[in-house]
């Protein structure tokens, strides 16, 4: 709001400067993987946090709606690089064990930055207008520094990434760093190696006909993983927490300080729900956080609802609603939605199926974004979160229905999993003859489908600890 009176701003115009995030963060996502793969995990982080910031100054200077747009568009462009690197570094420096919890530490960076924005309005609240969102902005500079440090003096490179430049004795030196001492990390450059084999030949031999026309086993897996990143915009969460103070304004709570506060505190809450999300998805499992997640945020906007049709209590209602809305987004569809599409594609889509479910994820959260204001008010606020509301239980409904249950199931087995659920054989023929091409020696002929009481077999291996400090400061800063 302060933004929209310093500069004069329409709703509209103000509805794009949000929405418009999202639209260029789909840009700086679809062109990470070149400077990515050619510069290395470290590098990227770099570019992300230089981008970001030349953008943030831009804004911060902005003197009409030209200029603020000028930089939004850097600003977005080094947020999608940084979204689309991080969660690829953390998988690749994470052993499987811990992967839904440091999944999670992403989407906590990600709310410690939305918390300090907070704490800045709450700080700047007695500036005057047309210079705190300015201060407001500079801020945003901050972190990038740190990113830069770290990721300079601190991140290990990636192993991955080193395998792949024929970098092996350096991704040793990273993987000693990971894996217990004595562990012999030559079985896991192998494993590296073979992987990135098996994707390169997949990527030349398997087009988008297998996305566009999947087999049923396949349009599972895009259904679940495409649908999880969809329905985590479509429940409304980037629109809402951008335009919270319009939220808070019109349930009849004027002052700045006032707001300000509530923001924080309903930041604080979010944050707080998001560290025990990442130890129950691994403990619980991802479906019954998803379904406990889309019910919970059902009932919560359908109590906003209720706080624009009058009554005494109305403010507090929808602080109340406001707050159980983001707690329990935060349970489940915060993290499981990029949690749930990181495990369940195929190696033989995964890239593809990665990217087109990132794409839709930034094409709804642009939609949503630019679009809250104008149907909020034509609608009018209760019956707008009415429907959202009920928005969320079609996607309970459909989740219900399509979501399996993904913890402890390795990466590689997911295809074998999928043709179990589906019925459908030819997922595993299609991988059969794929990497046959390659080697048939090392593809061993897939299992029958059904099989209740099949044992997956024990492997020896040293036990796993968590990573090393490094990996989790740098999922963090990311």
């Amino acid at each position: 709001m302060l933004l929209q009176e310093s500069l004069a701003l329409s709703d509209v115009q103000l509805e794009v400067f949000m929405g418009s995030l999202n639209l260029f963060a789909m840009v700086g996502a679809l062109s990470s993987h070149w400077i990515s793969d050619r510069l290395g995990r470290r590098w990227s982080f770099r570019i992300a946090a230089v981008v970001f910031i030349f953008g943030t100054v831009i804004q911060s200077g902005a003197g009409g709606y030209a200029s603020l747009m000028f930089g939004r568009a850097f600003v977005g462009l080094g947020v999608g690089f940084g979204l689309a690197v991080d969660p690829v570094y953390i998988s690749e420096i994470s052993q499987a064990a811990h992967r839904g919890q440091l999944v999670t530490w992403s989407e906590i960076a990600t709310n410690i930055g939305i918390v300090l924005g907070f704490l800045s309005g709450l700080f700047f609240s007695s500036v005057d207008e047309n210079v705190a969102w300015r201060l407001m902005f500079s801020l945003g500079a901050i972190l990038p520094c740190f990113v830069i440090y770290f990721s300079t003096f601190v991140m290990p490179e990636s192993p991955r990434w080193l395998v792949a430049k024929n970098r092996e004795g350096e991704a040793r030196e990273v993987l000693k760093m990971i894996y217990p001492d004595g562990y012999d990390v030559g079985v896991i450059v192998n494993e590296i190696k073979d992987t990135i084999e098996k994707e390169s030949i997949a990527e030349h031999a398997v087009g988008w006909d297998v996305i566009l026309f999947p087999s049923p086993a396949f349009k599972r897996m895009l259904m679940v993983g495409v649908g999880t990143a969809i329905a985590q915009q479509a429940v409304g969460i980037d629109a809402i927490q951008y335009f919270l103070v319009y939220i808070l304004s019109e349930s009849g709570i004027e002052s700045r300080n006032a707001q300000m506060l509530i923001l924080v505190v309903l930041g604080l809450i979010k944050l707080g729900v998001i560290v025990i999300a990442g130890h129950l998805f691994d403990r619980k499992g991802r479906r019954p956080l998803i379904m406990v997640s889309l019910l919970g945020c059902a009932v919560s906007l359908f109590i906003v609802s209720m706080s624009f049709i009058g009554g005494a209590s109305s403010e507090a209602m929808a602080i109340f609603g406001l707050a159980l809305y983001l707690a329990f987004f935060s349970i489940g569809m915060g993290p499981g939605a990029w949690l749930i599409p990181s495990e369940v594609f195929s190696t033989m889509i995964r890239a593809k199926a990665m990217s087109v479910a990132t794409f839709m994820n930034r094409v709804t959260a642009t939609i949503m974004s630019s679009t809250f204001l104008s149907v909020a008010q034509a609608m009018s606020w209760s019956g707008f979160f009415i429907m959202m509301s009920i928005v969320c239980l079609i996607i309970l409904a459909w989740m219900y229905v399509y979501l399996p249950e993904t913890k402890g199931r390795p990466l590689e087995d997911m295809s074998q999993y999928f043709a179990e659920i589906t019925g459908d054989r030819s997922i595993l023929e299609a991988e059969e003859t794929l990497y046959r091409r390659d080697d048939p020696s090392e593809f061993r002929a897939p299992e029958p489908v059904v099989q209740p009481e099949r044992q997956q077999p024990k492997r020896n291996v040293a036990p796993e600890r968590p990573p090393p400090e490094d990996a989790h400061v740098m999922g963090t800063m990311a």
